[in-house]
């Protein structure tokens, strides 16, 4: 049986790793949680927790040793900034922090990384975007995840790792495209500038499985792009959401200038007030892209990801998922 680490374990994608781990049944599975994250979907008996003190070198590395986990699967991450410096200290920090305990240890490290790494797709050749392309990120979120996957490349001296880099990710528990859906369900249909956005998704579940995948795999030293491998219309999102939800939307179309010159006026009120916004530059800068395809033919070559769930699908498990739970 082999003992596994998922650190980030109380969020959406490592809580729905962890279900996958037990139900594969051949891990021992520690969850990485601090003090005050919520276990609500960490309740298997099964489970074994533990907490990281990324900013204590001599325990974290000693933990590490102790435990010598099999393959650690570095989820935790903040995909939201509550202050300035914060990605930088934890997606960039705290990975760096575990690449150094784990230095001449057996694990393989398998890292959640994100699109936003590598910046938006070409908007002129609507070309996908690729892991042999100059990466050039441009939100905070982004860069502090390029700096971890750097220093991963040059300083995971085992060389035994793989970096994932999932496109929007979506599905039960998920809080972001939530939204969303309770916007869609709210009858009201938002774009965001005039012409039509390239989307890719990939369902919460499958990025899950995908892991375990690769923590089993003889791969290594490999980046790769994650999607489920279609492509889709902004408009083709909103038809199946609608659908889904069994409603009619008024349609808004919202100028990308007049959308700046809100994001501009907050970052205003943010600096002075130390109010954080959920619009904001990095925001602004995603929703303003318009192309987020990307190539995952290595990926399916490698790895041999086949993925449970197209957008339909997975949208469906969603919405009835947020029903059952009464978040709609």
């Amino acid at each position: 049986m082999k003992k596994v680490l998922v650190t980030g374990a109380s969020g959406f994608v490592g809580s729905h790793l962890a279900d996958s781990l037990l139900e594969a049944g051949d891990y021992e599975v520690w969850a990485a949680v601090r003090a005050t994250s919520s276990r609500k979907y960490l309740t298997d008996s099964r489970l074994k927790f533990i907490e990281l003190s990324y900013r204590n070198a001599n325990a974290l590395k000693e933990l590490m040793q102790t435990h010598d986990f099999d393959v650690v699967f570095h989820i935790a991450g903040a995909t939201k900034q509550k202050r300035v410096g914060e990605f930088e200290e934890v997606n960039y920090g705290n990975t760096k922090s575990l690449v150094d305990a784990l230095q001449g240890l057996r694990a393989k490290l398998i890292f959640t990384s994100s699109f936003a790494a590598h910046g938006a797709a070409d908007p002129v050749t609507n070309e996908p975007a690729r892991v042999s392309d100059e990466c050039r990120p441009d939100t905070q979120y982004g860069k502090s995840k390029l700096k971890a996957e750097e220093y991963i490349k040059e300083n995971f001296t085992s060389g035994n790792y793989i970096i994932l880099r999932p496109t929007g990710v979506y599905g039960s528990r998920e809080t972001d495209y939530f939204t969303y859906f309770q916007t869609i369900d709210n009858h009201l249909e938002p774009y965001l500038g005039f012409k039509p956005q390239r989307l890719t998704f990939v369902h919460g579940k499958d990025l899950a499985d995908l892991c375990v995948r690769c923590g089993e795999s003889s791969v290594r030293g490999r980046t790769y792009f994650v999607s489920d491998g279609n492509l889709y219309m902004d408009y083709e999102f909103a038809q199946i959401t609608k659908e889904v939800l069994k409603t009619k939307t008024l349609k808004v179309k919202f100028p990308l200038f007049i959308v700046r010159g809100v994001v501009f006026l907050l970052d205003c009120v943010s600096r002075l007030t130390g109010q954080q916004f959920t619009l904001n530059k990095d925001k602004y800068n995603i929703l303003k892209a318009r192309n987020w395809a990307c190539d995952t033919t290595d990926l399916q070559t490698d790895i041999g990801f086949s993925p449970r769930y197209d957008l339909k699908a997975g949208v469906i498990e969603a919405i009835t998922w947020y029903k059952k739970e009464k978040w709609l």
